[in-house]
């Protein structure tokens, strides 16, 4: 008759962590945990830091202190085109850093420290785990979850990492959804920020119909493109507390690559709106995409800067909107379908120029063509929708 035989000391009692471990990657008893891990997640960043943090370095930091210290600093300088380029609606100082420094980074900082505490602990693998079910609908294994994850960080980065993934079409169709519908953490941050000041059912709503697009699209893409579905095999490390240096070691270190390579974009980007509204080519823009900005997607034509920039950084769009909604010049259903829009707006050129070296110029460009009319199409049935049966979020 069979027996089970454990391998272990009877004296020797399982610990806490061995158990958490094994419920974390339970088929049922893991969806919970997974759920109470993105319900701190979000409390910690979208709360705490989108609402608390934010608040107080925009409009006690920068809106009391530095940008009007600024501004009388250069009233001392007789030229007023460079005082506009400094400190005018589209100043390096009152914008870019401002967009840059009192916005986006708190909640990039919060956003890395909580990322780097899970990674520590060693629940990634088991999310892998528990993805992998769901991942196969879509040609994928649990691996590309770490993608995934990792471009919830920055999706430059995530793109370089699908080298892991074994098969050329896991990797194709990763590299897409990347593309499309996973934003990076500084984007990400102002989602949080707007959807922090919006009701349960605006921020399920947004989930609801980003999350479906990325299934809609995955399905389609694992259909079309030839090859089968890798096996899935990982190595799981045990659950363990996390070190508290690693932790701060690791965020310090993704901050400080935040502040070296997303500023200076966040300044080139200010600067190219600068030149754009004095030439006149920012108008001539706002004026060609407003049948399909004003007409199919119901948002002020304002919002035009916002998803040209997008392209430039998508957390730099997302800022504008985040600006835009600020200052009143958007209702909550224009909210939504913005975020919806940006968030599955084209990738940035930084994840663009990766994706050419990684993915191919033809194959990139298959993609980014797919991409941005399937964006403005989802942004403008959605609008279409909510505003046909007048639903109140």
């Amino acid at each position: 008759m069979w027996q089970q035989v454990s391998l272990a000391p009877p004296s020797q009692a399982i610990s806490l962590t061995d158990s958490l471990g094994r419920w974390s990657m339970h088929p049922i008893a893991g969806i919970p945990i997974l759920l109470l891990v993105l319900y701190l997640f979000y409390k910690l960043v979208g709360d705490f830091g989108a609402g608390t943090v934010v608040d107080f370095t925009e409009a006690t930091v920068f809106g009391e202190y530095i940008n009007p210290w600024a501004t009388r600093l250069l009233e001392h300088i007789p030229v007023s085109l460079f005082q506009e380029l400094m400190v005018g609606q589209y100043g390096l100082i009152t914008m870019g850093l401002t967009y840059a420094i009192a916005i986006i980074l708190p909640v990039v900082s919060l956003f890395f420290f909580a990322f780097s505490i899970i990674e520590d602990v060693g629940y990634l693998p088991r999310l892998a785990l528990m993805a992998n079910k769901a991942l196969k609908r879509i040609g994928l294994s649990g691996k590309a979850v770490l993608p995934m994850v990792l471009g919830l960080g920055c999706g430059t980065m995530a793109i370089l990492t699908t080298r892991t993934l074994e098969t050329k079409r896991e990797r194709l169709i990763t590299s897409l959804l990347l593309g499309l519908a996973i934003p990076c953490s500084a984007q990400l941050a102002v989602i949080a920020a707007m959807l922090g000041g919006l009701s349960a059912t605006a921020l399920f709503l947004f989930i609801g119909v980003v999350g479906a697009q990325l299934l809609l699209v995955g399905y389609l893409a694992s259909r079309v493109i030839p090859g089968e579905s890798p096996d899935f095999i990982m190595e799981v490390p045990p659950i363990r507390m996390p070190h508290i240096s690693n932790v701060l070691a690791k965020t310090m270190a993704r901050a400080k690559w935040y502040l070296k390579e997303a500023v200076p974009l966040f300044l080139l980007g200010t600067l190219i709106l600068f030149f754009m509204d004095k030439t006149g080519l920012l108008s001539v823009l706002e004026s060609g995409g407003k049948p399909i900005v004003q007409s199919w997607l119901g948002l002020p034509a304002e919002a035009t800067a916002a998803f040209l920039l997008g392209f430039l950084r998508r957390d730099y769009g997302a800022a504008g909107l985040y600006m835009l909604a600020a200052a009143g010049a958007m209702n909550v259903t224009q909210m939504v379908v913005s975020l919806v829009v940006i968030t599955l707006f084209l990738p940035c050129i930084a994840m663009l120029m990766v994706m050419i070296k990684e993915r191919g110029l033809k194959t990139t460009l298959g993609m980014v063509g797919f991409i941005f009319p399937f964006a403005i199409l989802v942004g403008g049935v959605l609008n279409l929708i909510l505003e046909t049966l007048n639903v109140q979020l």
